[in-house]
């Protein structure tokens, strides 16, 4: 009889598994074979195994390690795989090509960690336990937001860094290509979004402090070209992850207002890129000229990414330059809003209607969750009742709670930790508990639930390995709760970790050790569903920091 269960340290944690006894040995003879429909798959086992095992993995008609495409396998879903491995040979199925990615991401971690790095026997002899698996995510959204208009990352990184939300079966990576601070997407239309919009003079050091706020004297720079980002998506896809972009509008423009001043509520006047971090109060206009913009640089984001979503920000937009603005106040008025801050509301549903009539979903950041019109697709990161508000409403929810998924908040309260935003540290424990829908909540609620990602806002990060330092092991938290559901496992999951560090040494990520800081209980529970008190400091959506005229927000980090 099998085994139910055996202790394989895998992550995220497969549906079901059951130990068949043995072992199957893959040397340099063994090839594959891949069935009609699963030859993308078969490439992607001999790209990321082959080279790093020393396996050549050679395709071949009599290949003792076999993809299929299985309809028989339809009640899996579009990710799910069967996965069954035996003395002799290896069988991995799914209805779906993308159910296959996901199952050559389960081999790769069956293999001992050595041979994810080219170990000492990378040209030898490697064993994997004989196992059946069958496996399914509890959500289809498992996602990763990576902020690369604070601080750029060249587009090497970007590809590594898909590499390793597919290891953890983690499929859409957000891309936030604008704000404030930086704009990082060519526009044609617009040369001047990047050749002026992609540069600033210097960068805010560390939060604001009772000294003020301090800067370096280093300019930033760096935009992608549309082929780099074309390339990005085509990589991505080969392993199962969709690159989602983000254009911000109608506020965090301050990079965009700098490179065509015409586009502000106040046109005559010169702007430069932001040097600060936090909500800056220069927002787009609400003219016809702002409109035709922002088409224009959607159609192209559109030609770029073919993601059913686009995400347009939408969040901590002040309003204080349309109440101030007689053309905004005209143009309230017009409309028939109740006052120049009902714009913003008008504006995201002028341009969702865009996007919809473009075949594409819009995706925006909730502030309350029940703002937005309904074509969109919300990601809720305030507090955790959002999310179900904006469920009960009828939206469809990526749930975000910004005490549980920002990555840019400390892991611990050692003083040691890096830089971080300033407010309590979200530990992994914090990041593994969290529930973006709670099985109290009704069926339907849970149901518009698509899942869930982590944030990492690079205000106080620059580099690759700081990114994944303050990434792992937390990303690895939220990659098994959101493909395994339920209630989770804690410890169960520790044991699992302490063995995929492994594979994180392999692979080189220099990920925060497990430690007594690393492993405490959290410091509040992402699910209370109640706001942080006003005493406390309020992350912005990015950053920590407050707007320009020092109001404070939770979205900005």
């Amino acid at each position: 009889m099998p085994a139910a269960h055996p202790d394989l340290p895998l992550l995220p944690r497969p549906s079901n598994v059951s130990s068949l006894g043995g072992r199957l040995t893959l040397d340099r003879s063994t090839t594959v074979r891949a069935l009609p429909g699963a030859e993308s798959a078969a490439g992607l086992l001999r790209s990321l195994v082959g080279p790093a095992a020393g396996l050549p993995l050679a395709p071949s008609p009599q290949g003792r390690v076999v993809l299929a495409l299985d309809d028989r396998l339809g009640g899996l879903g579009e990710e799910g795989y069967g996965l069954t491995v035996g003395p002799q040979t290896l069988l991995l199925r799914a209805a779906h090509p993308t159910g296959l990615l996901r199952g050559v991401q389960t081999v790769r971690q069956l293999l001992p960690a050595e041979a994810l790095s080219g170990g000492p026997r990378g040209s030898g002899s490697w064993e994997l336990p004989c196992v059946e698996i069958t496996d399914v995510p509890d959500r289809p959204w498992r996602g990763a937001m990576l902020d690369v208009a604070r601080h750029f990352l060249p587009i090497g990184y970007l590809r590594r860094y898909v590499d390793l939300l597919a290891l953890h079966k983690l499929n859409v990576l957000h891309l936030h290509l604008t704000d404030d601070q930086g704009w990082r997407m060519p526009v044609d239309a617009y040369p001047r979004l990047t050749s002026v919009g992609a540069r600033r003079a210097r960068s805010q050091k560390g939060p604001s402090g009772p000294e003020g706020v301090h800067f370096d004297a280093v300019p930033h720079e760096g935009a992608y070209t549309k082929a780099q980002l074309r390339g990005l998506v085509r990589y991505a896809a080969e392993r199962g992850v969709t690159v989602v972009p983000e254009i911000e509008m109608p506020g965090h423009v301050r990079a965009a207002l700098a490179a065509y001043p015409a586009l502000g509520n106040n046109p005559a006047r010169e702007l430069d890129v932001w040097t600060r971090w936090g909500v800056c109060d220069t927002v787009l206009g609400v003219h016809e000229e702002v409109f035709a913009f922002c088409r224009a640089v959607l159609e192209e984001v559109m030609d770029v990414f073919p993601s059913p979503y686009i995400h347009i920000g939408g969040e901590e937009c002040p309003t204080t330059e349309w109440e101030s603005s007689a053309a905004a106040r005209e143009r309230a008025a017009a409309e028939g809003l109740a006052d120049p801050a009902a714009l913003h509301g008008w504006f995201m549903g002028r341009i969702g209607a865009f996007l919809v009539e473009r075949g594409r979903i819009p995706l925006g950041w909730a502030e309350t969750g029940t703002e937005l019109p309904l074509d969109f697709t919300v990601m809720t990161w305030r507090d955790p009742s959002h999310a179900r508000a904006a469920a009960r409403r009828g939206h469809q929810v990526v749930a975000a709670h910004h005490r549980a998924t920002y990555l840019d908040y400390a892991q611990s309260g050692d003083p040691s930790e890096p830089v971080a935003q300033p407010g309590a540290p979200v530990t992994l424990h914090t990041v593994h508990g969290y529930e973006p829908a709670p099985a109290e909540w009704a069926e339907t609620e849970r149901a518009r639930v698509l899942g869930t990602q982590a944030q990492l806002w690079t205000e106080y990060v620059r580099t690759p390995e700081e990114i994944e330092y303050l990434s792992y092991p937390r990303l690895c938290a939220l990659a098994d709760r959101s493909w395994s559901g339920g209630r989770g496992d804690w410890p169960g999951f520790v044991e699992r970790l302490r063995h995929h560090t492994a594979r994180l040494d392999a692979l080189g990520v220099p990920y925060r050790p497990l430690d007594a800081g690393s492993l405490a209980a959290p410091y509040a529970s992402p699910s209370s569903g109640t706001a942080r008190p006003h005493s406390s400091p309020l992350p912005h959506h990015r950053s920590g920091e407050g707007h320009a005229h020092e109001h404070t927000s939770p979205h900005t980090p």
